[in-house]
């Protein structure tokens, strides 16, 4: 990761429309800049993210639709506490977000300004700041990306929150706070809800210490081993919110507290006996604003805003899961299964060299699994009941090898203890609802990092058993270790899915005894039962 600069002068123009006038917050990899879009003659916030290099037009693509897609996603669900993403453009190497205006200020001003809060008025902060949360968690969306710089406060109204949709839309695990990450996030692991949880937390640390809870060692990896390794330094200003706070810093993301929890400590901190609240914050200042911005209402630069609407803007990341890291969809991360924000899939290591890629292979046609159980299992198959539920034939001699457990999802492979062929099962109860665009937007961008990756099959729409579903096949690797990968994802309703992804070595794809394998797996893989 770099650090962003103000390179770009005054008064020039963003994708031709947008007029950058003066930076008024500032992160890591991140600046907000006061600007005009000359077009519209609107006022706008803009935001400056410098991407990860080389990037195609495909990662752009993926990269902008994701941004504008998530956060119209958000807005409609907090729409006064999301604000819109009118416009994303990515020009020189750098991602500029375009919000409409808020009325409120930057967390980032109020905390440089006044110091550290009290408990109550962090309590009530944070409660808006997890409403917001929990809209997107219960989409299957995760921010990722929660810090001061994403969150505005407004003179009256709850806070709005931008950043939605950066997360995983690039291949760097943490775009713009290193110091507000989860540790899952500093060990580059797939990410969940609980990374919101913990950002909420780390929020939370620096309003009522006025410090964050891991310094900014002016390097981001230096900072992100420091949130990995280091222990908390305890709170001394907490008060009555020291039990959540130390509670969602915990270093395990399967150890932190849930939102229930968190949600009834911070509403007795807000009605409990302890300090009085602190005045309300004054009328947001315009802080340096050029004197060209028009402001809604016709109010100008440098003057103070009328009350306006209360608009919360919160970066949320979407962590739609990967259908090959945890499913079709967003979930939480399992760090043995890489890829899917940052991993290889589970198949044999490969050389770090990466080989010529050859002809694009011709994709094996897909077997289809009918909704009847086949009338009796293959000659040396026999079905196989996990204790969570679901059902499925394996050959005779498989068995489970590797089991990983995050929060509501969990990932299973089989196999014969050797290399591959394996088969591996993934379950999460955070599922986007799209599961072609969780292959293309969220594993794809992973995979082609792998040694030797090569796409065989485009992600696609399928049907399985009744449900809608993708399916993704890929190979990777060198030499002996080269594996081909077909992936089904499915949705079962209600945030859950299950993927399931069948890897043998790339020689030997071809050969009757896989084929039958793979056609098996999907005629006879049963979910558990409601």
């Amino acid at each position: 990761m770099t650090m962003v600069k103000a390179h770009v002068s005054a008064h020039e123009l963003v994708a031709g429309r947008y007029r950058l006038l003066e930076v008024f917050a500032r992160e890591t990899n991140r600046l907000w800049w006061y600007a005009e879009d000359v077009t519209a003659d609107q006022p706008r916030l803009v935001a400056q993210t410098a991407l990860p290099e080389p990037f195609t037009d495909d990662t752009v693509r993926r990269v902008t639709a994701r941004v504008v897609r998530t956060s119209e996603t958000m807005r409609l669900l907090r729409p006064a506490q999301v604000a819109a993403v009118v416009d994303a453009v990515v020009e020189a190497g750098t991602l500029w977000t375009v919000t409409e205006w808020i009325d409120g200020t930057p967390l980032t001003e109020l905390l440089d300004r006044e110091g550290a809060f009290n408990p109550v008025r962090s309590a009530r902060i944070g409660l808006e700041l997890l409403d917001v949360l929990q809209a997107a968690h219960d989409e299957g969306i995760t921010h990722g990306e929660l810090s001061p710089g994403q969150v505005f406060v407004p003179e009256g109204g709850p806070v709005i929150v931008t950043g939605f949709g950066l997360a995983g839309a690039t291949l760097v695990p943490r775009l713009t706070a290193p110091s507000y990450a989860s540790p899952e996030q500093a060990r580059d692991e797939r990410i969940g809800p609980a990374a919101d949880l913990w950002a909420l937390g780390a929020l939370l640390y620096t309003m009522v210490e006025g410090r964050p809870p891991y310094r900014d060692r002016g390097r981001p990896e230096a900072t992100l081993k420091a949130v990995d390794r280091l222990p908390l330094r305890t709170p001394l200003r907490a008060g009555p919110l020291n039990q959540a706070v130390q509670g969602l810093l915990r270093k395990s993301s399967r150890e932190r507290l849930t939102r229930q929890v968190v949600r009834a400590a911070l509403t007795r901190a807000l009605d409990g006996d302890g300090e009085a609240d602190q005045p309300a914050a004054p009328v947001p200042r315009l802080r340096g604003v050029h004197p060209s911005v028009r402001l809604p209402g016709g109010v100008h630069g440098r003057r103070v805003l009328a009350a306006g609407s209360a608009l919360a803007v919160v970066t949320v990341a979407v962590t739609a899961l990967a259908v090959t890291h945890q499913l079709p969809g967003t979930g939480t991360a399992h760090a043995p299964d890489r890829p899917a924000t940052s991993a290889a899939p589970v198949t044999p290591a490969a050389p770090a060299e990466r080989p010529s890629v050859s002809a694009k292979p011709t994709p094996t046609p897909t077997p289809t699994a009918s909704a009847a159980a086949p009338a009796a299992l293959p000659a040396g198959y026999h079905r196989y009941t996990a204790p969570e539920g679901f059902s499925v034939a394996l050959p005779d001699g498989w068995k489970r090898l590797v089991t990983t457990r995050v929060t509501d999802s969990y990932r299973i492979t089989f196999g014969t203890g050797g290399s591959s062929p394996t088969l591996a099962v993934t379950y999460s109860e955070h599922a986007g609802p799209d599961p072609v665009a969780v292959w293309q937007d969220d594993v794809e961008p992973h995979l082609e990092r792998l040694p030797g990756y090569q796409d065989v099959a485009d992600a696609h729409a399928t049907t399985y058993r009744g449900h809608k579903a993708a399916d993704l096949e890929w190979l990777s690797g060198t030499g002996s270790a080269r594996v081909h990968t077909f992936g089904r994802g499915f949705l079962l309703g209600g945030g859950r899915s299950f993927s399931l992804r069948f890897t043998t070595p790339a020689a030997t794809w071809d050969d009757a005894a896989n084929r039958l394998a793979l056609k098996t797996f999907l005629a006879t893989f049963r979910e558990p039962r409601d």
